[in-house]
């Protein structure tokens, strides 16, 4: 049996019982497996757009005896699918820029799918404004903590429903609408240690000499204290 770390055992809770799953960038192939071992999927297509990942997956699927539920496929995003082929896509571990342009190249697939299951390693706002902008709507979201790094991740359905409101809405972009209304305490956590890191760095800003440049960086890291303790409101 396949064991997953609490990261991806988070990303695969998302994943819709009963669904066929394509996994982008698959790595190792592990959340396909362990979601087929568990009975949670019937099968799966396990993807990545280097040989050399792929064919670790495809070793590992063998290894498991699980060939028969388990494709794999070369790949750059979703462009090996075809509409309609899968219920779930999960994009895991890849830069915030790289899932937006797999969600781009491939609009048809992932707008047809019944599910996106994104876990963005970073540009977090960027990702969630794309997606209240590009008719998305974010079901869910959790944000787990492993090896002193934080990852935020989100279940998200295409309901081509351009939400401007919250799209615009900087707080709920940079950290979460569902992690802040639902409290949630690694976000907590998270919060504590941009406050702690941020009001280090302005002061140090503030004991340099004053440049143009300097005063620049001072209103960034005054905006980003702005709205990290506008969101701690929410745990008070």
């Amino acid at each position: 049996m396949v064991k997953l770390s609490n990261r991806l055992l988070a990303v695969a809770s998302f994943v819709t019982d009963g669904n066929v799953l394509a996994d982008v960038g698959t790595d190792h192939g592990y959340i396909p497996i362990f979601l087929v071992q568990e009975k949670r999927i019937p099968r799966a297509i396990a993807m990545d757009i280097n040989a050399g990942p792929l064919e670790r997956a495809k070793e590992h699927v063998d290894m498991y005896g699980l060939k028969y539920y388990i494709e794999t496929r070369l790949s750059d995003g979703v462009a090996a699918l075809t509409p309609g082929e899968v219920d779930t896509v999960l994009v895991a571990g890849m830069g915030g820029g790289l899932v937006m342009h797999i969600l781009e190249e491939g609009k048809e697939v992932c707008r047809q799918a019944k599910e996106l299951v994104l876990q963005p390693q970073s540009e977090l706002e960027r990702v969630r404004a794309y997606l209240w902008s590009n008719g998305y709507v974010i079901l869910e979201e959790n944000m787990v903590l492993e090896d002193e790094k934080f990852y935020p991740m989100m279940r998200v359905v295409y309901e081509n429903v351009i939400d401007t409101k919250n799209a615009e809405n900087l707080l709920f972009c940079r950290y979460g609408k569902h992690l802040l209304e639902q409290k949630n305490e690694v976000l907590k956590q998270y919060l504590e240690r941009e406050e702690n890191l941020y009001a280090g760095i302005l002061g140090n800003l503030t004991q340099t000499t004053v440049s143009e440049k300097t005063k620049e960086r001072i209103e960034e890291v005054e905006e980003v204290l702005r709205l990290n303790r506008e969101a701690a409101c929410y745990f008070a």
